[in-house]
């Protein structure tokens, strides 16, 4: 995980992008994986955790009637976490995670099931992955995995 991470830096740093996180069931590991490595201040501009339902409309703008009409693991509301994250920050690039990391799931929310959000230039894409019922932290780990490959993808695109 660090040497992908080294890597988005580098990209971001090269290219001038302020990255921001919006994370909710990773609680903050995808900055922390980030800010982990020296020199990472001039490109992470903040981290957002953002657990609660409360949380996500206060700070990142997630509309509460989204909430309650998709739930908060939803491809909706990961779009809303990663525009609301760079609207309410000085960063180009947001990361956003929205999932259920377990145990709790439900039959619509199975464990593992995570949505991620990313705005860069203008646009924003989500993802969907299902990582499965392999445990609490498995599935907290192969999220941010995944959240700072996609930013790579996204940032280091010709």
């Amino acid at each position: 995980m660090e040497e992908i991470a080294t890597r988005l830096l580098d990209v971001c740093r090269s290219r001038g992008i302020m990255t921001v996180t919006a994370e909710s069931c990773t609680g903050g590991m995808v900055s922390a994986a980030l800010t982990a490595i020296p020199g990472s201040s001039d490109v992470v501009d903040r981290g957002f955790v953002t657990y609660s339902y409360a949380a996500k409309t206060a700070h990142l703008n997630v509309s509460t009637g989204t909430l309650a009409e998709h739930g908060a693991v939803s491809e909706p509301v990961a779009r809303q976490m990663a525009v609301g994250a760079i609207k309410n920050s000085d960063a180009q690039l947001s990361i956003a995670i929205t999932g259920v990391a377990g145990p709790g799931a439900s039959e619509a929310k199975p464990e593992g099931l995570v949505w991620f959000g990313l705005s860069f230039e203008g646009r924003t894409l989500t993802e969907k992955r299902e990582f499965g019922a392999i445990g609490r932290e498995n599935v907290r780990m192969r999220s941010v995995e995944t959240a700072l490959a996609l930013a790579l993808q996204l940032v280091d695109a010709p």
